[in-house]
């Protein structure tokens, strides 16, 4: 009977996964398949001897090559792949991962050619002291390119306490892990955790019932949890956000600077041009702010932690909020204030995130010689400028004949819309001028027409100008 080579014996034995890398392979002196009623311990054999005449990779030394068109074939996907032998010892963590031009995989597989883990990087528990299969390949059939194949040993802490500018490694084995923590000094802290084997997920529990937690604030199913913590005593509890993942994760605590001067101001009165740094522990924030002189003002809230969101209240029911008008995720309300109090709120678009955020106020000039026109008449053929806030704009305009007016709204600040009204008729644009700008043309009676100056948003604020032509036209009335 003629042999099959050992090694395409034992991956017709496995199949799965391990067929991926190496179903094509086989020694070309030897074509026809063992029989499968083999003894184990003849198997056992045929495994060790696949590992044997490989070029050997040492733990914890780097070791290079290159991907070719001349290496071994994966007949799955067509990628090319080099093997190596490594040495492993019981009760270790090993990492293997690849550097340089190589889009590629790492393999590692026991010494039965059982698969154990394959990725990028290759974080595995080693349970049994032996030789092991480490396989690289190209990503795809395309994957060529040199290489450096890079291992080490992952020292493991079992340490219960986690020290503030310590980082630890640590194992989930699909059950939580609880470290405590302990802040002397009050001020701002920032705990993580990252794994790439599941997604992680932080608890964070202290002193007067104080709790928080995160999955993703970290991105890339990272955790993170910043906020200004208190003196005291913590307890951080490490764990997957589903179920019982388990990997290689690290836990780490670091203090933060705060901004400009250091200081937190959470709550109090606010000016205009001051600027304030504030943090946010999933609760909204409420500020007092004092108009003393009729003006433009703008007011930013930006933030790199969370999605900023502003709200201002102010006399005669005045309401205003926003978003991300400043872009990036921040907010921004540009309007005319009266003088009087307002009540500025600072908090998150979403949840109860937390984080550090700058508010500040500043008087907004006009433009030389530019005056504001919120209500009144308007006169043919004249151009003025007015301030948005969310409210319409309303004007009167009064046609002594027959007319072909035209009406231009336009504002780099906001998305204008015009309305115009009479007894009878009524007609309204959004975007018929450039961009997101208003124009209507319209043949009218004479007669008072009620003209509406406004946004497409009630959230959208600014300056605008609007301007009004109007011809004398041959129109008759309807019979």
């Amino acid at each position: 009977m003629a042999k099959s080579s050992s090694l395409t014996l034992i991956l017709v034995a496995v199949g799965g996964v391990a067929v991926g890398f190496l179903a094509a392979q086989a020694v070309p002196s030897f074509t026809t398949p063992a029989p499968v009623e083999e003894s184990a311990s003849s198997e056992q054999g045929q495994a060790s001897s696949a590992l044997a005449g490989l070029d050997s990779v040492t733990l914890g030394e780097r070791a290079r090559g290159e991907i070719t068109s001349a290496g071994e074939l994966n007949g799955n996907d067509g990628s090319r792949y080099l093997r190596y032998a490594i040495s492993l010892e019981e009760g270790s963590l090993v990492e293997l991962s690849l550097s340089g031009a190589l889009q590629g995989l790492v393999a590692l597989y026991d010494d039965q050619l059982q698969l154990l883990e394959s990725a990028e990087t290759v974080r595995h528990h080693v349970e049994e002291t032996g030789d092991y299969l480490v396989i690289v390949s190209g990503a795809d059939a395309s994957g060529y390119g040199p290489f450096t194949l890079n291992s080490r040993t992952v020292e493991l802490s079992d340490s219960d306490t986690l020290a503030i500018g310590e980082p630890m490694d640590s194992w989930l084995d699909g059950t939580s892990r609880e470290v405590s923590l302990t802040v002397e000094e009050a001020g701002m802290y920032q705990i993580e955790m990252r794994a790439d084997e599941f997604d992680a997920y932080l608890e964070l529990s202290g002193p007067n019932g104080y709790y928080r937690e995160d999955d993703d604030g970290a991105g890339n199913l990272n955790a993170r949890i910043s906020d200004f913590l208190a003196p005291g005593d913590y307890t951080v509890t490490a764990r997957s956000a589903f179920g019982g993942g388990s990997g290689l994760f690290t836990l780490s605590a670091e203090p933060r600077e705060l901004p400009g001067d250091g200081e937190l101001r959470n709550d109090g009165s606010v000016m205009p041009s001051d600027t304030l740094s504030g943090w946010l522990s999933g609760q909204e924030l409420s500020y007092q702010l004092e108009i003393e002189e009729a003006g433009m003002y703008q007011i930013d809230m930006r933030s790199s932690d969370i999605d900023s969101y502003l709200v201002l209240e102010g006399p005669n029911g005045y309401f205003r909020e926003d978003d991300d008008s400043a872009g990036n995720l921040d907010a921004s309300i540009a309007d005319f204030l009266a003088p009087g109090s307002y009540q500025l709120t600072a908090r998150t678009a979403y949840g109860s995130d937390s984080g550090l955020f700058t508010l500040s106020v500043e008087p907004r000039e006009l433009p030389d010689g530019v005056e504001l026109r919120n209500e009144g008449e308007l006169t043919p053929n004249e151009t003025l400028n007015g301030w948005y806030s969310g409210e319409p704009l309303t004007y009167e305009l009064t046609l002594e004949e027959s007319s072909l007016v035209r009406l231009n709204m336009r504002s780099s600040d906001f998305d204008t819309y015009l309305e115009i009204h009479g007894e009878s008729d009524s007609y309204s644009d959004d975007d018929g001028g450039s961009g997101t700008n208003s124009r209507l043309e319209q043949a009218l009676l004479p007669g008072t027409y009620t003209v509406i100056a406004r946004g497409f948003a009630v959230s959208g604020s600014g300056m605008f100008e609007l301007q009004v032509n109007a011809e004398p036209t041959e129109m008759q009335p309807d019979a």
